[in-house]
């Protein structure tokens, strides 16, 4: 999977396969510990990007008036 270099640009799904790419790299005890600090930072920064756009899903959800449209908050 080629990495793009704005994490922001990627949709859940991607960074969602890119956090389990993470985990199986973490989980390999011949990683050096430098290089597993690093694959940890894009992981966590994955991580807040994700809750970000999760957050704004249900704050879209939340704004759902009546009618069942969607208003702009």
């Amino acid at each position: 999977m080629k990495e793009k270099e704005n994490k922001q640009e990627l949709s859940l799904e991607e960074a969602f396969a890119r956090l389990d790419e993470l985990v199986e790299k973490l989980e390999d005890r011949d990683v050096p510990l430098e290089e597993s600090f690093q694959i940890y930072k894009e992981g966590m920064d994955l991580l807040k990007s994700c809750n970000e756009k999760i957050d704004k899903v249900e704050k879209k959800m939340q704004q759902i008036n009546a009618e069942g449209t969607l208003e702009d908050f």
